[in-house]
């Protein structure tokens, strides 16, 4: 008799907890995190188009000097025709993918509207990107690209060093004794001639630091021209690193078929 009563119990629980759940979605139906479309529970946490964009977007091989798309039969000497004869000062890159639709509307929501609870995706994608990388074995130190100290306050977060703390790895650990000393403008608008004058000696590193020949991924949220990411390389291995790779959510430059 108890158990027959305890099975009912059970079951009337159960009910009233699905009915429940019914009635909450009826008033607030699940919504897409990314775009906030109405979206069924059977995709998750994205809308169906998000989830496909995202996954187009990270599905085309790149250049693993400059990150751009990149056919592996066009790649000579570790570059791409598109980068042949560019400097760049840091030693190579990996990416999760193209800074285009919906990851791009994922990064500006993560970045200029607070939305740091989307870092369960930055995760995923910088994860499945790390891993991929051919100096993912090398790395001691995940370096974040710093904020100037001004807009880090207005902004309460560097997205750089969120992204840098979710990523896996065994020994490697985060490190910011690299800093921005000069409040830089922004660079979207800006040629790349521009971009590259903008952050000229805008970075220090911290007295004490680790970095003397040491191998560092640098770790930022979109890498357009490389400029950011140059400068810092250049000023940690004035440091004394022997090696600065990079690690970006996306590549922007470029269109997704």
């Amino acid at each position: 008799m108890a158990m027959s009563t305890g099975r009912a119990y059970y079951k009337l629980r159960t009910g009233v907890s699905a009915v429940g759940q019914s009635f909450s979605r009826l008033i607030w139906p699940p919504t897409c995190q990314n775009c906030r479309k109405t979206t069924p529970e059977s995709t998750g946490s994205l809308c169906q188009d998000c989830w496909n964009d995202i996954l187009k977007s990270t599905a085309s091989t790149y250049c693993p000097q400059c990150g751009k798309d990149a056919s592996p039969y066009a790649i000579l000497n570790g570059r791409c025709p598109d980068c042949i004869s560019t400097e760049f000062h840091f030693d190579g890159i990996a990416r999760a993918g193209v800074y285009h639709g919906a990851l791009r509307k994922m990064i500006v929501n993560f970045k200029a509207a607070d939305r740091t609870d989307l870092d369960i995706y930055f995760r995923l994608l910088a994860n499945a990107a790390f891993t991929a990388a051919l100096f993912a074995s090398q790395g001691e130190y995940f370096v974040p690209v710093p904020l100037h100290w001004t807009r880090r306050l207005m902004r309460g977060y560097n997205h750089a060093q969120l992204i840098a703390g979710v990523i896996d790895h065994p020994t490697a650990r985060i490190n910011t004794d690299i800093v921005r000393i000069r409040r830089t403008r922004l660079q979207p608008g800006l040629s790349p001639a521009k971009r590259a004058a903008n952050v000229k000696g805008a970075f220090l590193v911290r007295r004490g630091h680790p970095f003397a020949g040491r191998t560092l991924c640098l770790v930022d949220d979109v890498k357009t021209t490389g400029a950011t990411l140059n400068e810092c390389a250049v000023t940690l291995k004035e440091a004394g690193a022997k090696k600065v790779y990079a690690l970006v959510i996306s590549v922007a430059g470029q269109q997704v078929d």
